[in-house]
């Protein structure tokens, strides 16, 4: 079966969520499902950073979520980091099953300013495809207006397109027909 299922990684947002399932439905043209069971975060929790080691997270997402032929993406509300890393909006298994994604650093309020739900939503969206992207076997793209393209910073979350350029499109269609 060609879909992704959503997880909650912790306590994620309901709403948010939903919104991401319908998203992913409407750009990639597929079944999205929201999970019904939570994936703890507190055993990937490390003391010494104060974050949540993502690589473990997509790991146990693999392993223990979805259908056969799904894609898993989690959705955490914890800080993210891999080691050679400061931090990660999100991690994915290139061209694998599972990918999760934080939206801690895409809130305005980390930043010391208020918060702004639309804001929120729409790089929520950005990096949900994004990380999608990479299960699907896409790498970071050379295109701006790209989903794909890499972000370093959440201005750069918000300058990224919020949709695959015809290169990266094509490589949906390819898995929607496989």
């Amino acid at each position: 079966m060609r879909g992704v299922r959503l997880v909650s990684v912790g306590a994620a947002d309901p709403p948010l969520i939903e919104y991401i399932a319908l998203i992913l439905g409407e750009t990639l043209r597929c079944d999205v499902r929201a999970e019904t069971r939570r994936l703890a975060s507190d055993p990937f929790y490390d003391a010494m950073r104060r974050q949540y080691y993502s690589t473990r997270i997509v790991e146990t997402l693999a392993l223990d979520f979805g259908e056969p032929g799904e894609k898993i993406l989690g959705v955490a509300e914890v800080d993210l980091f891999i080691p050679i890393l400061t931090f990660v909006f999100g991690e994915a298994q290139l061209d694998g099953r599972a990918a999760v994604l934080s939206i801690a650093r895409l809130r305005q309020t980390f930043y010391g300013l208020p918060e702004d739900p639309q804001r929120l939503y729409h790089r929520a969206e950005k990096e949900a495809l994004h990380e999608v992207g990479h299960t699907l076997g896409m790498i970071h793209c050379p295109d701006y207006g790209c989903v794909m393209h890499f972000s370093n910073s959440v201005e750069e979350v918000d300058i990224k397109g919020d949709r695959f350029c015809p290169r990266c499109a094509e490589k949906v269609r390819r898995w929607r027909a496989s």
